[in-house]
């Protein structure tokens, strides 16, 4: 199977739907509903409110969004990861792996807040990547940073992703101090406009809503949890030594690429320790860039059948976790 999603053939992507139905049965099958822990922003809870006046609390159809939103973000993670000539050929491997690491808690295919900056955050890679080649950025990074803006307004902790910004412009691009600035104007705009027009609309109440941050240092016991992040944390650690030979012969701005990925991963797996209440299902903010690792992982295997064999393995783990655990 690991031969078909190698390969660039767009035909792949109805496998890749079909693949999705697989991996994510158990929780069409068992849907839960929107994720409100109290940790969310003021932007997700005026679109729950809404969504919820048109279907009400149904399971399913949050659960089918959340599942169609994930699919939708490997299709377009990969389109930028190929147009950027990531991996040697185009391939479908990095949509795989998202969708099947994402299969490995329920909390990862519920609606969420992080569902919604995962999408917001494909604009922020996808901008991170020209970094390099601008003359001029300042409207890149603009659009950088009024994405993680908007991202803060859905989940407020998603303001931390301004560290990924900052450092990739750091080792992407000469100092600029107007850059720097601009970065920062972004992330502040989408903010500003939300409190003035909930000014301008007498609905001033509303403003405590929007820094909802907090700092939680969870002891987790939930063994789900520990293999979900052993997985993940694992097919990392080997996408990127198995990086180092071929990393050598890229171009220097795919390689800038592959480490801002890495700072990505390193953010990401960081803002959910300053939620409100801390849930394990914010760690999916993590799992895109993982994805990518692991897709290298798979990549870099040159037999298909021991390829099939790690695949095989996982594809297992998935599925004993949600049928028979």
């Amino acid at each position: 199977m690991i031969k078909f999603f190698r390969s660039g053939n767009p035909l792949t992507v109805l496998l890749l739907l079909i693949y999705t139905l697989v991996v994510k049965f158990y929780y069409l099958v068992h849907p839960t509903t929107y994720l409100a822990d109290g940790s969310e922003g003021l932007l997700y809870g005026l679109l729950v409110k809404w969504l919820h006046g048109f279907v009400g609390d149904s399971p399913f159809f949050f659960t089918a969004l959340a599942v169609l939103m994930l699919v939708i973000q490997s299709l377009l993670f990969t389109k930028i990861v190929n147009h950027h000539r990531l991996f040697a050929k185009p391939t479908y491997l990095p949509a795989m792996c998202y969708l099947l690491f994402t299969s490995m808690l329920q909390s990862w295919n519920a609606f969420s807040p992080a569902i919604i900056v995962n999408l917001m955050m494909l604009w922020v890679f996808s901008s991170i990547t020209e970094l390099y080649t601008r003359t001029s950025a300042r409207d890149i990074v603009f659009n950088i940073g009024f994405a993680i803006g908007i991202c803060g307004l859905f989940y407020f902790p998603a303001i931390i992703f301004c560290l990924l910004l900052l450092v990739s412009m750091l080792f992407m691009r000469a100092f600029r101090l107007a850059e720097w600035i601009i970065a920062l104007l972004g992330l502040v705009c989408p903010i500003y406009l939300m409190g003035t027009y909930l000014f301008l609309t007498n609905q001033t109440t509303l403003m405590w809503k929007i820094p909802n941050i907090g700092l939680s240092l969870p002891m987790i016991t939930d063994y789900k949890v520990w293999g979900a992040m052993i997985a993940c944390t694992l097919f990392f650690v080997l996408g990127w030594l198995l990086l180092q030979r071929p990393l050598k012969k890229m171009l220097i701005q795919s390689r800038k690429i592959w480490a801002a990925m890495i700072i990505y991963v390193l953010v990401a797996m960081l803002v959910p320790f300053f939620n409100v209440h801390f849930s394990p299902a914010y760690w999916v903010l993590a799992v895109l860039p993982v994805s990518m690792f692991a897709g290298n992982v798979f990549w870099c295997i040159p037999s298909d059948a021991f390829a099939n064999i790690v695949h095989l393995i996982t594809f297992a783990y998935v599925i004993i976790m949600q049928y028979f655990s």
